[in-house]
């Protein structure tokens, strides 16, 4: 069975951090982008291992979407 599961990536000066909103926990790093979301992707099944099925329907029911935009701050 497969699942859609988001992920959050977030780069800073020692790499990436990603997190799944979805499945509390479950976070991982990488060096470069694909390493944080090749191992991202690890965790994910990982993690969906160890939860029964109902854990996986509570938890997978929700959707989260992101986007970012532009703002502009007056002084």
């Amino acid at each position: 069975m497969s699942y859609k599961i988001s992920a959050v990536i977030e780069h800073d000066e020692h790499g990436y951090y990603a997190y799944s909103p979805e499945l509390p926990g479950c976070q991982s790093q990488g060096d470069t982008w694909d390493e944080a979301i090749k191992n991202i992707r690890e965790a994910i099944e990982l993690y969906l291992e160890t939860i029964t099925d109902d854990e996986k329907h509570d938890l997978i029911s929700k959707e989260i979407y992101t986007t970012h935009f532009e703002v502009a701050v007056h002084a």
